[in-house]
């Protein structure tokens, strides 16, 4: 099975190798056809410390690193579309 891909916004990085990256997602609600804007939270590995608060990342799925964080900073998205 892949491993899911997301991207968000890094909202804190307070924690040593750790960030925390806010993801948003878009949906028609399926009642009133209106679209609706859910967010969440997600905390992801950053090995060397690199990404900043306000830096847009994408993050990876990976084995349990610890009891919050299950995610992996793959690369920011900058970098990507160079």
């Amino acid at each position: 099975m892949p491993k899911r891909i997301l991207q968000g916004k890094v909202v804190s990085d307070k924690n040593e190798q750790t960030v925390t990256v806010l993801v948003e997602r878009r949906f028609k609600h399926p009642l009133l056809q209106k679209t609706v804007r859910s967010s969440k939270k997600y905390r992801a590995h950053d090995a060397d410390n690199q990404f900043k608060v306000g830096d847009i990342v994408r993050i990876v799925e990976c084995a349990p690193i610890s009891k919050t964080k299950r995610w992996t900073v793959l690369l920011d998205a900058a970098e990507a579309q160079a």
